[in-house]
C-alpha cells in the first residue's frame, strides 16, 4: 500500500516529477496524450515498475498492444516488470465472427459495454493502486460519439476514485486530435510531442496543459527517450537557483592580459570572445581553464566544433596538458554534437558538472555550434541568458566563443549575445610590414574598469603572449592599419 506520508505518487521518469512538482496526485485520474512514438508507454511503464518497487499493485490495461509487445520494450530497456500485472484486453471472439456483425444490434455497443466490463473485472481482480490504461483511442472508436465517449470515461473515472487508485490513461490522438473531453474530465494533462528537423534526429518535448490546484513547471521541457528509460530536461529557471560566495578576482599567468582586463576578471561574471576563425578563442578559454585547475578548482569545457583528440594535441603546443587534468578529475571536457543534443539536455549536462563536481570555470566553444541545436535565434537568446544566469549565481565564471563570419574588415556575428555577457573580448586580423598578425581588446566590462588599449598578442609553446598596446597604429579593426611613428609591434616579428 502506498505510504501515508506523501499524498504524491512518483513518475519515476527523470525530470517529470521536478516537472511536475513532487509527481502525480494519488486517486487522481490523469491524461498522457501524444502522438505514436513519442514516449507513452515508456513513461507509463516507468510509472508501474516506480509504484512496484515501492510495494504498490499495479494494473496495466493494454487495448492497443499485445503483453509480447509490452514485455519486448521492457526488456529493451533492461526493465523487470515484477509486480506490474499486464492484462491484454481482446475482443471477445463472439463478437468478430459474421452473424453477430450482421445482428440488428451495433457491435460497438456489444464491444464497448463488454470491454467496460473487463476492465472493471481486472480491476477487482488485482486492486491496484497504480493503473495505466493503454489507449483511450480505443474506447472512443468504439463508443462513435462524443456524448458516449464522455459518460463511458466519466463511469471508468468515478469507479477507480471510489477505489482511491491513481489512474495514467493514455491516448496516441489517432482518432480525433481536436476532441477535448478527457480534458476537462482529467485532474492533470501532460502532452508529449515530436518534431522533425531538417537534419538529424527527431526531438521530442513535453508540455503538462493542466493540474488542478497544483503549481507547476510550465512551458514546453525538452525529453529523450534513451536505453534504460526515459529523461525530461526541466526548462532552467536560473532565479530558482541562487547562492552567495565571494566575487574574487580570478588572474592569469599573463600580466598583460590582466592588465587588459582591469586586473583580473570577477568570479561569476560571464566572458564572450569574439573573433573571426583561427584567431584564438578556444586558446584564451584555455589559459583560463589552466589557471582555474592550479588555484585548485574544476573546470568544465563543452567542445562543439573540434574533435577532442585534436584539442588535447593542440593544447600540448600551448604548454596546457589537458589530459593531465582530465586524469586528476579537475577537468570534465565532453564533446557535442549539436545534431544529436536538444538544449534542454546541454543545460541538463552544464547543471551537472557544476552541481555534482563543483565546476566554478565553465567554457562554451562554440556558440556557433550550440546555435545549430536551435530551432530559432530568439530562442537561442532566451537558452543562453537562464544559462549565463544560472551559472552567474553559482559562482562559476562562463566563456562562451563566437566565431565571427569574415576574416578582416566587417565581421558579422551570427548570434548578437554581446549584451548579455559581461566581459567582452575582442579578437582580429590585421596587417602590418607584409604579415598578418592578432590583436585583442577589451570593448566591454560590466564589474569594473578595464584597459581600452589594443594589443597586438602571439600564439606559441608557452600560450598566449601580449605586447605593449598599438599606440603608433589607426584602424587596426579594420584589418588594414596605418602607422604613425615608431614602431611598436611585438620584438620577434621583424621581416
Amino acid at each position: 500500500m502506498p505510504s501515508p506520508a506523501t499524498n504524491n505518487a512518483l513518475t519515476g521518469t527523470r525530470g517529470l516529477d521536478d516537472v511536475l512538482k513532487g509527481g502525480l496526485e494519488r486517486a487522481r485520474t490523469f491524461l498522457l496524450e501524444g502522438n505514436p512514438g513519442t514516449g507513452k508507454t515508456t513513461i507509463a511503464l516507468q510509472f508501474l515498475m516506480t509504484g512496484a518497487a515501492a510495494g504498490e499493485r499495479c494494473l496495466y490495461v493494454t487495448l492497443s498492444e499485445t503483453e509480447d509487445e509490452l514485455r519486448a520494450t521492457a526488456l529493451a530497456h533492461g526493465w523487470d516488470l515484477t509486480g506490474v500485472e499486464l492484462y491484454e484486453l481482446i475482443p471477445p471472439e463472439n463478437l468478430l465472427d459474421d452473424e453477430q456483425q450482421q445482428s440488428l444490434l451495433y457491435s460497438s455497443d456489444l464491444e464497448l459495454g463488454e470491454t467496460t466490463k473487463r476492465i472493471f473485472e481486472a480491476f477487482m481482480r488485482v486492486k491496484p493502486d497504480r493503473v495505466v490504461i493503454d489507449s483511450l483511442s480505443e474506447i472512443r472508436l468504439l463508443a462513435q460519439s462524443s456524448l458516449r465517449y464522455r459518460r463511458q470515461i466519466l463511469a471508468l473515472k468515478h469507479y477507480f476514485a471510489k477505489s482511491r487508485a491513481t489512474v495514467l490513461m493514455l491516448d496516441d490522438l489517432t482518432t480525433d486530435t481536436n476532441d477535448k473531453t478527457v480534458h476537462s474530465v482529467a485532474h492533470g494533462v501532460i502532452r508529449l510531442e515530436e518534431l522533425a528537423p531538417e537534419y538529424g534526429p527527431e526531438r521530442r518535448r513535453l508540455r503538462v496543459i493542466k493540474y488542478r490546484g497544483r503549481q507547476f513547471r510550465g512551458g514546453f521541457h525538452d525529453l529523450a527517450i534513451k536505453t534504460g528509460g526515459l529523461h525530461v530536461y526541466p526548462r532552467l529557471v536560473a532565479a530558482e537557483h541562487r547562492t552567495s560566495f565571494p566575487r574574487d578576482m580570478l588572474t592569469t599567468h599573463s600580466t598583460e592580459l590582466n592588465k587588459l582586463l582591469g586586473g583580473g576578471l570577477e568570479r561569476g561574471s560571464s566572458v564572450l570572445v569574439l573573433g573571426p576563425a583561427g584567431t584564438g578563442k578556444s586558446s584564451i578559454a584555455l589559459t583560463f581553464i589552466q589557471t582555474a585547475v592550479e588555484r585548485g578548482e574544476t573546470a568544465a569545457m563543452f567542445v562543439f566544433d573540434e574533435e577532442i583528440g585534436l584539442l588535447l594535441q593542440r593544447s600540448l603546443g600551448l604548454g596546457i596538458d589537458l589530459q593531465a587534468m582530465i586524469d586528476d578529475g579537475k577537468l570534465l571536457l565532453q564533446q557535442v554534437d549539436a545534431a544529436e543534443l536538444s538544449p534542454g539536455e546541454f543545460s541538463a549536462r552544464v547543471r551537472h558538472c557544476v552541481e555534482e563536481y563543483g565546476a566554478k570555470t565553465v567554457v562554451v566553444d562554440s556558440l556557433n555550434g550550440y546555435q545549430a541545436a536551435m530551432p530559432e535565434e530568439q530562442a537561442l537568446i532566451l537558452h543562453i541568458h537562464e544559462l549565463l544566469q544560472y551559472l552567474n549565481r553559482q559562482g562559476a565564471t562562463t566563456f562562451l566563443t563566437v566565431a565571427q563570419h569574415g576574416l578582416v574588415g566587417d565581421m558579422k556575428t551570427p548570434v548578437d549575445v554581446t549584451y548579455l555577457a559581461d566581459t567582452v573580448i575582442l579578437l582580429r586580423y590585421f596587417e602590418a610590414l607584409g604579415r598578418v598578425r592578432r590583436a585583442i581588446s577589451v570593448v566591454k566590462k560590466r564589474t569594473g574598469p578595464h584597459e581600452n588599449t589594443i594589443r597586438e598578442y602571439r600564439i606559441g609553446g608557452d600560450g598566449i603572449a601580449l605586447g605593449e598596446p598599438l599606440t603608433k597604429f589607426q584602424g587596426v579593426l579594420r584589418g588594414v592599419p596605418t602607422l604613425h611613428g615608431a614602431n611598436d609591434l611585438m620584438e620577434g616579428d621583424a621581416a
